[in-house]
This record gives C-alpha cells, sequence and structure tokens, in this order.
C-alpha cells in the first residue's frame, strides 16, 4: 500500500472574482523509502498539492478527492494531526524559514519540545545528533549560533534538522535547492539520499529543475495547470517521455540544444487558473495538437507502470 495515496485531488479556492483553481486533479502514489519528484513551470499547482497534505492551505479553501490518505487516514479530516508528527516541511527558501533573532539550539529545542516530553538535557543531546546527521561540521558550534551566522547550505541543512526533529518519517521538501548554488544543491541533494537510505524516510520532491529530478528521484509526477499529466520511473520519463508537456521541458533544457543552436521554449503560457479548462489542458501550447485535443479531455494511457493523458496513441511523438 502506498504511504501517501491521492486520487483526483482539487483544491478551490473562493475570491470576490470566482473560484481559483490551485489544483484541479492530482494523483499520487508514493511508496515507503521513495523520493518521488513533482515538476512543471510555476502556476502548476505543485506547492499547494504539497501544502494541501500539510493542511496549510488558504482559508476558505475547498480540497476534494476520491482518496486522500496517508498511511491509511484521510488527510481531509486528520491533516493536522499529521502535519510534524509524521509529516514534515522542508522549506525552499531556509533564510526564511528561520526566526533570525532566535539561536539554532533555541529553533531546535523549541521543534523537539513541541512533539517530545524529553528533558532538557536529552533535548540538547537530540539536537546535536540532529545536526550531526545533516553532515554539518561541529554542531555544538551551530547551535550557539544565529541564522546569519551560516551560509545558505548550512541553514536549509539546520531546516532539515528541524524536519527530523518531529520525528517525521514523510518529507515534503519544496524546491529545496532553489536558494543555493549549483554545488551546495547537489550536497543536499545527496544529503536528502542518504536519510532515505539510512533512515527509511519517504520524501515528495518538489521542484522545476529536472536536474534535480533526474539526481534524486525513484519516480517523478508532471503536473501541468493542476493536473497530472504522465507519472512513471526517473529513467523511463527522461528517455521515453510520453506526454507532449514532458517532452517539451526536456527539450528546453540546455543540454539539450546543440553548441550554438537557440535553446528550445514552450510558446504561450498555463491557463488562468480561474478559467475552465475544456479538452486537453495543453493543447493551446502543443505542437502535436489536433481538433479532438481542445473538444474532449484526453483517456489515459499506459506502459507497465508509466502512465499519462493524450490524444495522441503511444509511439506517434
Amino acid at each position: 500500500m502506498a504511504l501517501l495515496d491521492v486520487r483526483k485531488l482539487s483544491v478551490s479556492i473562493p475570491t470576490p472574482d470566482g473560484d481559483v483553481h490551485a489544483v484541479r486533479s492530482v494523483d499520487l502514489q508514493i511508496e515507503r523509502g521513495q523520493i518521488h519528484g513533482v515538476i512543471g513551470e510555476s502556476g502548476c499547482g505543485k506547492t499547494m498539492t504539497g501544502m494541501a497534505a500539510l493542511g496549510l492551505v488558504p482559508k476558505g479553501a475547498r480540497i476534494a478527492a476520491d482518496r486522500f490518505h496517508f498511511d491509511g487516514e484521510d488527510l481531509r479530516e486528520n491533516a493536522r494531526g499529521m502535519r510534524g508528527r509524521r509529516i514534515g516541511l522542508i522549506s525552499q527558501d531556509p533564510a526564511a524559514a528561520l526566526n533570525p533573532v532566535l539561536s539554532i539550539a533555541r529553533q531546535l529545542d523549541d521543534v523537539i519540545r513541541a512533539h517530545r516530553d524529553l528533558p532538557r538535557s536529552v533535548r540538547q543531546a537530540e539536537a546535536t545528533a540532529l545536526l550531526a546527521a545533516t553532515g554539518l561540521p561541529d554542531p555544538e558550534k551551530v547551535l550557539k549560533s544565529y541564522p546569519h551566522q551560516l551560509s545558505g547550505g548550512m541553514q536549509q541543512r539546520v531546516v532539515i534538522a528541524q524536519a527530523l526533529a518531529t520525528g517525521a518519517d514523510f518529507l515534503i521538501a519544496d524546491e529545496p535547492t532553489t536558494a543555493l548554488d549549483v554545488s551546495v544543491g547537489a550536497q543536499v541533494l545527496a544529503l536528502l539520499r542518504k536519510l532515505v537510505n539510512e533512515r527509511g524516510l519517504t520524501v515528495l520532491m518538489i521542484t522545476h529543475d529536472m536536474d534535480v529530478i533526474a539526481e534524486a528521484c525513484d519516480r517523478a509526477t508532471v503536473l501541468y495547470a493542476g493536473r497530472s499529466v504522465e507519472t512513471g520511473p526517473v529513467g523511463a520519463i527522461l528517455r521515453h517521455p510520453a506526454h507532449p508537456y514532458t517532452r517539451a521541458l526536456l527539450s528546453a533544457l540546455p543540454d539539450a540544444a546543440p553548441h550554438g543552436a537557440r535553446l528550445a521554449a514552450i510558446d504561450g503560457s498555463i491557463p488562468p487558473p480561474r478559467s475552465a479548462i475544456v479538452g486537453c489542458a495543453f493543447a493551446p501550447r502543443c505542437p502535436q495538437a489536433m481538433p479532438v485535443c481542445s473538444a474532449t479531455a484526453p483517456p489515459g494511457r499506459c506502459r507497465d507502470t508509466h502512465h499519462w493523458l493524450c490524444h495522441l496513441p503511444e509511439g506517434a511523438a
């Protein structure tokens, strides 16, 4: 059984100008011990999907799903009880996630005290061990430091330690390398893989970077306009992308263009979140669109554990 099992998740936010459809129909099945990537352009619903699992959607937002379960429990009813205790968050901006006027020791201690009733000496030892587990050198010194005294990579490791301090076994990593340079970002991805292997963690990796998917993830789901349009093993998605949007994302990578050639781009933009979508949402931007694409919702297609939505027959790309 999947640890996180999501079927046809939607999140709608009412506004005076009409509902904003932040998530329209997302399917996710994440097995224990996996790093599952969710990728797409900004505005595709990646972060809102993760926030729905944490119960941190905007006030008044409506969550609907055929199934929205974590380890057998319905997150629509118990997301708050799971938050922190079982599900932790790694923010994309560690500088904003940490309180600038409190020491790292105080911030880690606050998290541990909120979730576990332990003596102070045990909490201090636990904080030191957590920082050491993230690979930070001299954790005792880090505990005495304030966020501004740490580099971006060190701050991100502290945020990961905070997520672990709750005892959570499922982490939502919301673009954890965005605020870091390439080499430090690679170290953070390696750390997450190490924690998955050593501690049996499960990770939902939210990213807009296909290189992160390739480097860190076991499976991936591609979102477009709030819908999951392709999901499968990372190797299959990278080598045999089936949905035109996935192929467009891969074609836009710098390495995909011959030396000296112009980089590929995806013309147009994502449909506004207030608009109704008939047919395939990607049809107005798809170079292979057919008349049926704009009129009828695309059928589901499957190759082993690789699934996608498209009117094009398999191999027609």
